[in-house]
């Protein structure tokens, strides 16, 4: 079958799915095939739950007609997904960069849906998986999409701006992430400017942060149109911050900007929003209501006052630029008791060890009353450091929530980061 004819077929259909966990009747089921599971083992389970028509491999047997074949049905995931693209009028921002994605996505899903009907990636399904379903999930009546793409690997970027055909579009920074798939910092650079690539060569727009040197330098090698933004440049000032009252504000303009985010880093996420609500004629009162209505989720720069401590927690991710702004960020909170509680940081490749160094450097400098850091990369670079009397090491999050149910700590404010796959969560419960 031709992706044409698919795409008539996915006209026809109540959308895409990938899950037969939430399939629902009438959707076509595409089946995909990973190192640990194979979507064509139920593909029958699928069509039996009310799919239309199940897109499986082309060695599946079978001859009922509503089994649809392909080579490679990822692949097909993603020429099906361009194809709708390629029908809709509305503007798409497409959206990368090593930290801060999906806060700034959300900050311009609020600041947009204000005066439009919005379309945008759901929670982080900013992959060769996600950006496919993200693209398809646009329906009718959208008026604007915004599409969060994220990358591990060169090219990945360049793939997914094939997909989504932003017309406009915003990278949030460059920093050292995925070293082991980019290689090296430059690398990460070159990855993540193939969206400006995209832009430029197809007469798009780039919303560009003229404080990020790295991002600003990125953008004028190429000819792309830009609209500028930033804090310095903006007549935007950060306020200060307490343990008592550690969200971000700002002053822009004449106004004061009171946001539910945790971090002066923060700062940079509200200019963007800011800029692209700006470039779509929404009124700056408008945007900043909604940014500070905006509450994050998902262990993104959550602040929890609970009954004992004031808990930071920002396990989600962690890299180098993100970690040494979260540490910055809580060196600036005047509180009489300041622990961090940091996991490793993955993907570093052989600049791990480095990177972990200079982050416990960087403890001294913020003004802690104790550290306790987690994981073999840790251990390594205190190898190296050596271990300061107010720094703990543990093996494994599990080892360190233990250590804190035994002894329980109180009346402390504490940040908690770490790479997901560190467990940092589940020290929080004790808390």
């Amino acid at each position: 079958m031709e992706i044409s004819e698919l795409y008539e077929l996915f006209r026809a259909s109540k959308g895409v799915n990938t899950d037969t966990r939430t399939l629902q009747p009438g959707q076509i089921f595409v089946a995909l095939k990973g190192e640990t599971f194979d979507g064509n083992t139920y593909a029958a389970q699928a069509l039996e739950a009310g799919a239309s028509y199940a897109v499986v491999n082309d060695y599946v047997d079978g001859d009922d007609p509503r089994l649809i074949k392909f080579p490679d049905t990822l692949q097909a995931l993603k020429e099906l997904a361009a194809c709708h693209r390629q029908q809709l009028s509305i503007p798409v921002i497409g959206l990368t960069g090593t930290n801060g994605k999906t806060t700034t996505k959300e900050l311009i899903r609020e600041v947009l849906a204000t005066h439009f009907t919005v379309a945008a990636t759901k929670g982080n399904l900013n992959n060769d998986i996600g950006v496919p379903l993200t693209v398809l999930s646009i329906g009718p009546d959208a008026e604007i999409a915004v599409v969060e793409m994220g990358a591990n690997h060169p090219g990945d970027i360049a793939a997914l701006t094939w997909v989504s055909q932003p017309s406009y579009g915003l990278i949030t920074n460059v920093g050292k992430a995925h070293l082991l798939g980019f290689g090296s910092f430059e690398g990460v650079k070159k990855a993540k400017g193939q969206l400006y690539d995209w832009l430029s060569e197809h007469d798009g727009q780039a919303f560009v942060n003229v404080d990020d040197e790295n991002l600003y330098g990125m953008a004028i090698e190429r000819p792309l149109s830009i609209i500028p933004y930033g804090v310095e440049g903006e007549d935007a000032v950060i306020l200060p911050t307490s343990a008592d009252a550690p969200y971000l504000r700002m002053q822009i303009g004449e106004e004061v900007l009171e946001t539910k985010l945790v971090g002066a880093y923060n700062a940079v996420n509200v200019m963007a929003a800011l800029a692209v609500g700006r470039q779509f004629g929404i009124p700056l009162k408008d945007s900043m209501a909604a940014i500070a209505a905006y509450t994050p989720s998902n262990n993104r720069s959550q602040m929890t006052r609970t009954e004992r401590n004031v808990i930071i927690e920002d396990a989600y991710n962690a890299n180098p630029s993100s970690m040494a702004a979260a540490l910055d960020n809580f060196a600036l909170l005047q509180a009489d008791c300041k622990i961090v509680m940091l996991g490793d940081m993955r993907e570093l490749g052989e600049d791990s060890v480095q990177e972990h160094v200079r982050i416990v450097k960087k403890l001294d400098t913020c003004g802690l009353t104790h550290a306790c850091l987690v994981g073999e990369e840790f251990k390594k670079a205190l190898a190296e450091t050596g271990t300061p009397d107010y720094v703990k090491w543990f093996a494994t999050s599990d080892d360190l929530a233990a250590a804190l149910a035994e002894r329980p700590l109180t009346g402390a404010t504490v940040l908690v980061k770490g790479s997901n796959s560190i467990r940092m969560g589940k020290v929080v419960p004790t808390l």
